[in-house]
């Protein structure tokens, strides 16, 4: 049975591009099931917005279940809000209680400027996948399941690592604005396997300069594990480490050969 809270005074800031100065708005809902999802939440605002002649809030939003991390948002001072392990648009009214306050706010980084309103880009994170992020061996087409006989803790640290949504929360709570743990997953979900292995030091090597010219240095807070709504481990940050480590002397050795 659902129950309704009221009165829930939303805190947001509001930002009219990224060289304008940001404020906060207070608005409140009168009204609301505790089954609607936080979204949802922000939908109602914002068709009350527009009915009462204002500007709706923009936020990101695409699949609304967990998948593609445009939800990305700050809640109370926490990446994706107060429940573990759940992404933005996963969490419900029912997590809050009627009267309370809630401060709504944009990834604050460096790396990512606020675009509009809760809106920022994230387009950093798009130029380190592009560095290597991918596999470019031909593979022809896809070969019967038990073909290449891979242990399964080695593929399902694989799988671990690929459900990275790439949605930032790593990097909003880190206090160093550091990219560690999306790099480091992007890495180990393709340098684990066989098929990743031509290029296993080449993709390191790119992709970790490629985070630096970006972002801040990790300096092992554990922030970004915390954080992460797919609660992938800092031990991604680890393999990516010794991979970096050895593309240096095995990208110079195979320069040397040329």
């Amino acid at each position: 049975m659902s129950d309704t809270l009221t009165f829930i005074t939303l805190k947001i800031w509001r930002q009219a591009g990224p060289d304008d100065p940001g404020r906060f708005e207070h608005h409140v809902i009168e009204e609301i099931s505790d089954e609607a999802s936080f979204l949802e939440m922000l939908d109602i605002l914002n068709e009350q917005l527009i009915e009462s002649g204002q500007e709706a809030i923009v936020f990101d939003h695409d699949c609304r279940e967990g998948i593609c991390g445009t939800c990305s948002l700050m809640i109370d001072g926490q990446a994706h809000g107060p429940q573990k392990g759940t992404a933005t648009c996963q969490l419900h009214m029912r997590t809050f209680r009627s009267g309370d306050v809630i401060t709504i706010e944009p990834w604050r980084a460096e790396a990512f400027p606020i675009i509009k309103d809760l809106m920022t880009d994230r387009g950093p994170f798009d130029r380190i996948v592009e560095a290597g992020g991918f596999v470019t061996a031909p593979t022809g087409g896809a070969p019967d399941a038990n073909l290449i006989p891979i242990p399964k803790p080695v593929a399902d640290a694989s799988m671990d690592a690929a459900a990275c949504i790439g949605c930032g929360a790593c990097v909003a709570a880190c206090p160093n604005g550091a990219a560690n743990l999306f790099t480091g997953a992007k890495l180990a979900h393709l340098n684990l396997l066989p098929q990743g292995q031509a290029e296993r030091y080449k993709r390191a090597e790119a992709m970790v300069d490629t985070m630096d010219e970006h972002f801040g240095s990790c300096t092992n807070h554990g922030e970004c594990e915390a954080a992460c709504p797919k609660e992938i481990s800092i031990d991604v940050i680890a393999v990516m480490n010794a991979d970096y480590l050895k593309s240096k002397f095995k990208n110079r050795k195979s320069l040397s050969r040329r």
